[in-house]
């Protein structure tokens, strides 16, 4: 007995002796709802490599801390960061004790980010590439108000575009080659099962990529991360859908090794805000994991996220005026119901394999594959032989007649004085009030009373179905305790099969696969088979496919020091591109059919950072970056619909940015200020319009162009500040501003592409020279941005919240064609237009600035634990934006129609032009409802 009680003295006394020898920290992280411990807490020393997990005890232990001052970070999915500050003593281990960590209400926001993440992205000329959706998981105080109260005005962090930044699922890239713009909709509806996220700022580092400009969003999906538990949801809301439910299931990880997680999730609307938007969607998420031991883990994901919805259409202020910014011009009535023919519809499901290989404590290895495939498709009317069948045709509107002439009587008033009226233009308002909406009856009709049976209507979709393997590796080493590695390689290969199907014949029976526009050969879309009938489910119009193959690595150390913190970080890539037309075009006979000439383009990048802490609490951090980047397969081919030619002038962009903060760090009080600057070089632009008097060819009015504009430069510069302050234990004031100047910093080159051209056996290419865009703003987002914000958070775990929001400096889209020599110079006397005097052309072609607006907001929400003796809780998270229901533009284009400056005056010369300005508004008063359950 007594040696028992020796040797268990001796034992103590080693472990003792051997704690007392750790420097380090350690304590159990626990919900405070619950009171049960949590799993998989990140728990961090900031500016350091020291991070550790807690394990299923909740607790956590970081060791061989250098003494001084820190701030422990702790964080989790789904609750409020803890930043604690904390003094390291050589020798000792300080035991914290418990860490609560409360709910985060963050996470019920995520859920009414409906507005801009799926909704209208690059539809119609929209200009609506929001950077919200990156931001959803961010903590930033900034970044929350761009995310959650400056995004439904189509806000853009730094005056970039989504392209610009990099969004990733298990290190897999999802923005698309085509556009490089993420596809948030292949995911949509699945917030429970996406909330694993992390969000880099512009160049700042990522454990995943080397970035771009913008930053970096990476979602995991790996099953043994989720928080075990089931979790459903009920919400309403009037944006683009009415109702929404979504279950999820998460295991957890269990004794054998195995943790699966499934969710799924519908929305729909039979109506969402503006007229006509019908809405149907159904996600469905499952993640299973297979642990086989502590060095290797396999994990499989399958996403499938169909969503499918009706778009809502730009008007002029005139139609505005007559129907209201609610109005939809894309719908009508047919068979009691309202019919939209402008739907968009994703259905593009991803499978990925993930394999985890830890090669030792410090240094793993991440391998994933991924396959997507499926569709992206856009509905909308065909007319070979009918009339316009939008009721906003620009002769059906009352400004065709006021802009007419001939449709102007003068009559004698009773006191013999003489006055000017226009009777057609008064019938036409009347006409157009009365028709208002699409006549579907009308087109059906028309389809039955052909003579051959052709429809003279019908209704096509413009399909892309992509199919992409990507494969990646991932490194990821702690070389000391003060150098870290990260490299990356990626593959990924796609075929893009694009082209126009006959989805809805009207009550036709075929359409002829023609183009009315020309005659003979020249009006055949594919000479291989002329005259082609085409049925429903047929091709029509155009037919082919794009191949890119790309290849990109990247390597990052991290050095991390007491006073210093530095990053290096390198990229090459290299991006090759090919089409293949399936049809021959009559107006391109040699170069539309087979596959073209390949292109090739190697590119790279250099970043790097600075954090210098001048205390445990003040920091000082800069950033810079070098990129050049390949142009995207929309813009590598300039008439991809016709045509294997490449653009002319093709370059990679080549991307400069910096910024500078300084950031403060207490547990009460957060802040930083930033300043940006970024330029943008020998970008390509490229668009799509009708327009008149473009060319010198004879007979070549009312030609559908392409204008591509290359050598574009842009440049970005500003300040952003996000504040935040914790008055009381329950009271928090939030400041966020962002201050820029968003311009285009060069004349680039214009050039546009004509079928009537090549109709003619002429180069279709026209090059225009400078297109004078210098000064000129950016479009479509606000360049200023201010947010004032208040949050009561009561211990009985309610709260409400309300901020105040000014958006100001947005501006509308320009036309191009118009900031040309040709705008104001007569082509056949080279001299300028009578009038055409830089005043008034400066003046006509001045941009227009969209007026400045506030928004108010207010979000509030409750829960309730329903048994003391597990995490089950119930409550519900409710906002309110626009609570004043202002009326705002959210963005818009100048129409190019009117392409010389007499044809301009003259359309505008009664104050209502037939080719206004098209403009895009944000939601009016919106509510976001829902009630969840966690058990």
């Amino acid at each position: 007995m007594k040696k028992l009680v020796f040797s268990t003295l001796l034992v103590l006394q080693t472990l003792l002796t051997f704690a007392q020898s750790i420097t380090g920290i350690t304590g159990k992280v626990i919900d405070s709802k619950a009171q049960k411990p949590l799993q998989n807490v990140v728990v961090s020393i900031q500016n350091t490599n020291f991070t550790s997990l807690t394990d299923a005890t909740g607790t956590f232990v970081i060791k061989d801390v250098n003494k001084g001052s820190h701030l422990l970070k702790v964080s989790s999915v789904g609750y409020k960061d803890q930043l604690l500050s904390i003094e390291i003593e050589e020798g000792k281990l300080i035991d914290l004790g418990i860490v609560v960590l409360d709910e985060d209400i963050t996470a019920e926001q995520q859920l009414s980010l409906v507005t801009l993440t799926e909704n209208d992205l690059g539809d119609d000329n929209s200009g609506s590439e929001s950077t919200s959706g990156l931001l959803q998981a961010s903590r930033d105080v900034y970044q929350q108000a761009a995310a959650f109260n400056w995004g439904q005005a189509r806000f853009r962090i730094r005056g970039f575009d989504n392209e610009y930044g990099t969004t990733m699922i298990n290190g897999i890239i999802m923005n698309k080659l085509y556009d490089g713009r993420p596809q948030w909709s292949n995911w949509g509806g699945l917030n429970d099962a996406t909330r694993n996220q992390e969000f880099t700022m512009g160049s700042a580092p990522s454990d995943y990529t080397f970035g771009n400009a913008l930053g970096t969003q990476e979602i995991n999906t790996r099953a043994s991360f989720y928080r075990p538990g089931t979790r459903l949801t009920f919400s309403g809301t009037n944006t683009n859908y009415s109702w929404r439910t979504m279950g999820t299931h998460a295991s957890g990880l269990s004794k054998d090794g195995w943790a699966f997680v499934v969710s799924a999730s519908g929305r729909w609307a039979k109506e969402g805000f503006f007229e006509g938007t019908d809405y149907d969607a159904k996600s469905l998420f499952a993640s299973v994991e297979k642990k086989f031991n502590e060095k290797h883990s396999l994990n499989l994901t399958a996403i499938y996220a169909q969503n499918k919805r009706g778009k809502s259409s730009p008007n002029t202020q005139e139609v505005t005026d007559l129907m209201g910014y609610q109005y939809n011009s894309y719908w009508g009535w047919q068979d009691g119901k309202k019919r939209n023919s402008r739907d968009k519809e994703v259905d593009e499901p991803i499978v990925m394999l993930s394999h985890y290989w830890k090669l030792s404590d410090n240094t793993s290895l991440n391998t994933n594959v991924a396959y997507q495939t499926g569709r992206i498709s856009n509905s909308r009317l065909e007319n070979p032989l009918g009339n316009n069948p939008d009721p906003t045709y620009y002769r059906k509107l009352p400004s065709y007649y006021f802009n007419n002439p001939d449709s102007w009587q003068t009559v004698t008033n009773p006191d013999g004085s003489t006055s000017q009226i226009n009777p057609e233009a008064i019938l036409a308002q009347q006409q157009f009030l009365a028709n208002s909406q699409i006549n579907w009856n009308a087109m059906y009709v028309a389809n039955q009373n052909t003579a051959t049976g052709e429809s003279a209507y019908a209704l096509t979709e413009q399909r892309n179905d992509d199919n992409t393997l990507t494969a990646n590796m991932l490194l990821s080493s702690v070389i000391s305790n003060n150098i870290s590695v990260n490299a990356g390689v990626s593959f990924r290969n796609v075929k893009s099969h694009n082209y126009a199907a006959v989805i809805d014949l009207l009550g036709g029976d075929y359409l002829l696969n023609v183009d009315r526009f020309f005659l003979g050969d020249n009006s055949q879309f594919d000479l291989n088979n002329p005259n082609q009938h085409v049925i429903e489910g047929g091709t029509f119009g155009y037919n082919y496919n794009l191949f890119a193959n790309v290849v990109d690595g990247f390597t990052q150390f991290k050095f991390n020091y007491k006073k210093f913190d530095f990053y290096l970080a390198q990229t090459f890539s290299r991006s090759e591109y090919q089409r293949e037309g399936l049809y021959r075009s009559g107006n391109y006979v040699n170069n539309s059919y087979g596959k073209g000439d390949s292109k090739v383009f190697e590119n790279f990048g250099f970043k790097g950072g600075l954090t210098y802490k001048l205390t445990g609490q003040h920091y000082f951090d800069f950033n810079g970056m070098y990129l050049t980047k390949a142009p995207n397969l929309r813009n590598s081919f300039y008439n991809s619909r016709r045509s294997n030619e490449f653009t002319e002038d093709l370059n990679s962009e080549r991307i400069i940015s910096a910024d500078g903060s300084y950031i403060l760090r207490m547990p009460k009080f957060k802040a930083r200020v930033t300043g940006f600057y970024s330029k943008i070089k020998d970008a390509t632009e490229i668009a799509f319009f009708y327009a008149e008097n473009v060319s010198d060819a004879e007979g070549d009015e009312d030609s559908f162009i392409t204008e591509i504009a290359t050598g574009v430069e842009k440049q970005n510069l500003g300040v952003e500040l996000g504040l935040e302050y914790q008055i009381t234990s329950t009271i928090k004031a939030t400041v966020a501003a962002s201050y820029g100047q968003y311009t285009y910093s060069n004349n680039a080159r214009l050039q546009t592409s004509d079928d009537n051209l090549a109709s003619q056996g002429l180069s279709p290419l026209t090059d225009f020279g400078t297109v004078y865009l210098k000064d000129y703003h950016q479009p479509g987002m606000p360049q200023q941005a201010y947010s004032f914000g208040l949050e009561y958070r009561d211990p009985n775990y309610w709260w409400i919240g309300a901020n105040i929001n000014y958006l100001s400096d947005s501006y509308i889209s320009l036309s191009k064609i118009m900031r040309t020599d040709n705008f104001s110079i007569n082509n056949e006397t080279g001299v300028s237009y009578s009038g055409a005097t830089p005043e008034t052309v400066r003046n006509i072609l001045k941009q227009e600035k969209f007026d400045s607006f506030s928004l108010l907001n207010l979000t509030g929400g409750k829960s309730w634990r329903i048994s003391n003796k597990n995490r089950n809780t119930f409550g519900f998270f409710a906002s309110i934006n626009n609570v004043l229901d202002v009326e705002y533009k959210t963005g818009g284009f100048e129409q190019s129609r009117k392409a010389t400056y007499p044809d301009l005056v003259a359309d505008n010369a009664n104050g209502t032009p037939s080719f206004g300005h098209k403009y895009f508004y944000g939601y009016g008063r919106t509510y976001f409802v829902n009630f969840y359950i966690n058990f």
